[in-house]
């Protein structure tokens, strides 16, 4: 009965927001009837839902091509670069610049393996009201607390492991390259952008893409609807 709730508390994510109210007055009533089984138990399964629904999104993007292949969160050169991207591919120099767009994508990947652990730690200190307020809440819910109380980690995760994760895949090298072809160049205006701090932002701002994704899975698609008692508390 105990495991049963709990995947009803995980569930209740994808109802929409005028069932809530019915959903926790079941969640009470069932609770009430189950010797020992307290509001923080059930929402230890949301816990351990947002615990699956990150490492989903963090196993999607620290794969290869995980960030390249995918055009929704692919990093592409900085803003400030579009001009000296337009340039050096006028002059032949397309290759470069794709392998320096490459090499950038693959370094998120890299450093994305590393963003678990922190999203871990921020579940783990979710209290009871959190929880509830994610079922209660929007579609990206989950999404907003995690950012919310991630997002500075993360950035300081992210700077040291992009950084060696640029150099690992020779990230740098190949901007260094592209750069100094370009401010070579004359009557053009000299650019060097902070290439680790650009990534970092790029990179956390496609895992919680991803994340969010994962989260709209989760309230659309309860897999945990197998159950009587979960067809009673949603058939209606």
């Amino acid at each position: 009965m105990k495991r049963l709730l709990f995947f009803s508390f995980i569930a209740a994510m994808c109802l929409p927001f005028d069932a809530h109210a019915q959903f926790l007055e079941n969640l009470k009533k069932l609770l009430k009837g189950t010797p020992g089984l307290t509001q923080e138990d059930a929402a230890n399964g949301i816990k351990e839902a947002l615990v699956k629904g990150t490492s989903n999104g963090v196993n999607l993007v620290s794969k290869m091509d995980g960030y390249f292949a995918n055009p929704r969160i692919r990093i592409p050169l900085p803003a400030e670069a579009e001009a000296m991207q337009t340039k050096l591919r006028a002059i032949g120099l397309g290759k470069q610049v794709d392998r320096a767009i490459l090499s950038i994508n693959r370094a998120a990947e890299d450093a994305a393996q590393g963003a678990q652990p922190i999203f871990v730690d921020a579940i783990k200190k979710m209290t009871i009201t959190d929880a509830i307020s994610i079922v209660k809440g929007d579609t990206n819910a989950a999404t907003t607390y995690l950012k919310k109380n991630t997002d500075s980690s993360l950035n300081r995760k992210f700077q040291p492991s992009i950084k060696a994760s640029l150099e690992k895949v020779n990230a740098t090298k190949y901007w260094a390259d592209i750069v100094t072809t370009y401010n070579r160049l004359p009557l053009v205006k000299k650019i060097n952008p902070d290439l680790t701090q650009y990534v970092t932002g790029k990179a956390i701002d496609g895992l919680f893409l991803m994340i969010a994704n994962e989260e709209s899975a989760i309230r659309k698609n309860p897999l945990a609807r197998t159950s009587d008692l979960l067809k009673k508390v949603f058939g209606k």
